[in-house]
């Protein structure tokens, strides 16, 4: 979709992508197709930045393969997640767009809720790569909404039970992952055990439709274990062992695709359940690690990623295959809540706020990539950067441009992966968003972090009775946002809207000409129809 743009903001956006993209090109290699490697996504669910004991030495959780995948590739430490919430850091993860720019771009949606947030002419990312050769294949949650239809071919749009009993398993679903650029799919619609549909989507049908509603009082009770809603269940539908189902399909997939076409790139997208409440770790975990069912269900996740690192590892294609794990906001207020307490493990440390939340601990979250050879094993980079960048990164790493009317909010960071950027910031800012969508967003620029409205932008802190305790006291009450200096206090403790007027402004304008321009990513000078 074009957008129309006045000869002003045109060249704006020209000098934009002068001033700061130069040094930074796409084709990085000068090569157009000198690297077409196999790329592999893994994105956790509410996994927070304390969570993994690379990212936080007094964590209490053994995550040894996403140790070692750290110590084996790059881990940066100011990564972000577009959004506080999953449904548009999903959206933002496969466009490179800001969720808050489409409508509707700050819903969650739940059981036949859709369509989906992906306009059908909208380039994504798994589009992109099958288009230039690739296999692309999605496993676990997708999320992003899709189109059930009723009996009479009807569209139902309805989150709720009543939508549910009124989808007709016979009829093709709509808007899924197989029509945004996925050859394979397996997995669910929304939030796999936390829905009013429990049941696995095979490509773009549910071949084993529920048969009965959800008995909860067979499921396990703990204080993690209280966020499943009592849908519709299939026979077929293991609440305990959702993830080890995706687990077998992804690693089927990558072996089947080795076996019978081996010199063909893929794009592998594992979106796994965990660690989203509630959390249910598989029988092979429970009891693992000593610090409960969620410490469990975290030590699970991390076994997933080591299973298929090692599956990569044994196909003999380590070398040629690019992976990244992240993770798709920060941790849940019951997890955090309940695990400082019973634990003494912090999932948000060493930040201020959760999941919701746009302080810090609501989206800053691991982000590690592994590509043995190209990116240094044993590297840290400490780039601003958010979840929108894959696109623009990956399109770099396949000499692939992109068209001026896609990936908006994506910045090339191959440049910081290969350690090229000569200390130099590529980013001059990241937009957030937080729970309420465009009515909630921040800046970042720097050490300066301006957040457009007052509170959390997610959670009422006065009002919640796990969260109160973390209440802290408002140093600017009448400022309408704030602004915070993240180098000297990176807790977010003391607003600074009207101490610095002169940042506040300039970061406001900032923002307000994003909104205005409709991206923050340089123009890639290219559209998609010259290609």
């Amino acid at each position: 979709m074009k957008r129309s743009l006045s000869v002003a903001c045109l060249s704006l956006l020209l000098l934009i992508g002068t001033t700061i993209g130069a040094a930074f090109a796409t084709d990085v290699s000068g090569d157009p197709r000198a690297e077409m490697p196999n790329v592999v996504v893994i994105l956790a669910d509410d996994l927070g930045y304390g969570d993994l004991g690379c990212y936080n030495p007094e964590s209490q959780i053994p995550t040894p393969n996403l140790d070692r995948m750290a110590a084996e590739g790059m881990r940066f430490s100011d990564a972000h997640s577009p959004c506080t919430v999953c449904t548009p850091t999903r959206y933002s993860l496969m466009t490179g767009q800001m969720a808050f720019r489409v409508p509707n771009g700050g819903r969650v949606f739940s059981g036949a809720g859709g369509p989906s947030l992906i306009a059908s002419e909208r380039l994504t990312l798994p589009e992109m790569l099958r288009d230039i050769g690739y296999t692309t294949a999605c496993f676990g949650k997708w999320h992003i909404g899709l189109t059930f239809l009723d009996e009479s071919g009807m569209p139902i749009h309805d989150g709720g039970p009543d939508g549910v009993n009124r989808i007709d398993y016979s009829r093709r679903i709509v808007g899924g992952p197989v029509d945004h650029g996925f050859d394979h799919f397996f997995g669910t619609a929304c939030c796999p055990t936390t829905d009013w549909l429990y049941a696995f989507i095979d490509g773009d049908r549910i071949p084993v439709p529920p048969v009965a509603k959800l008995d909860r009082s067979t499921l396990p009770r703990h204080p993690y274990a209280n966020d499943n809603r009592p849908g519709q269940v299939a026979p077929d539908f293991d609440l305990e062992e959702v993830d080890m189902k995706f687990l077998e399909k992804s690693q089927e997939f990558l072996k089947r695709h080795h076996a019978e076409t081996p010199d063909k790139p893929f794009f592998l997208f594992h979106s796994a359940q965990a660690v989203h409440l509630p959390s249910f770790p598989g029988d092979q975990f429970k009891g693992k690690t000593k610090l409960g069912p969620h410490g469990d269900f975290i030590f699970e996740l991390d076994y997933v990623v080591g299973e298929l690192l090692q599956t990569i590892e044994s196909l003999g294609i380590a070398d040629d295959t690019v992976v990244i794990f992240t993770s798709d906001n920060g941790p849940e207020v019951p997890t955090i809540y309940n695990m400082r307490k019973d634990y003494g493990h912090d999932g948000a440390r060493p930040w201020r706020g959760v999941k919701r939340d746009n302080w810090e601990g609501g989206h800053r979250v691991p982000f590690i990539v592994r590509w043995p050879g190209r990116v240094p094993a044993g590297s840290t980079s400490d780039q601003l950067t958010s979840l929108t960048d894959v696109f623009a990164t990956v399109a770099a790493i396949v000499g692939e441009r992109v068209p001026d009317d896609a990936a908006e909010d994506s910045f090339n960071m191959l440049p910081a992966w290969l350690q090229q950027d000569d200390n130099q910031s590529i980013r001059p800012y990241v937009l957030q968003q937080g729970f309420y969508g465009d009515r909630s967003l921040a800046i970042r620029s720097g050490k300066w972090k301006l957040l457009a409205h007052q509170g959390s932008g997610g959670n009422n802190y006065e009002k919640h009775r796990l969260l109160m305790q973390y209440a802290l006291p408002e140093s600017a009450r009448e400022a309408p946002g704030q602004l915070y200096d993240l180098e000297s206090d990176p807790g977010e403790t003391r607003n600074l809207y009207f101490v610095y007027p002169e940042v506040t402004e300039r970061l406001e304008q900032t923002l307000k000409n994003s909104l205005k321009l409709g991206r923050s990513a340089p123009l890639h000078q290219v559209s998609k129809s010259s290609q």
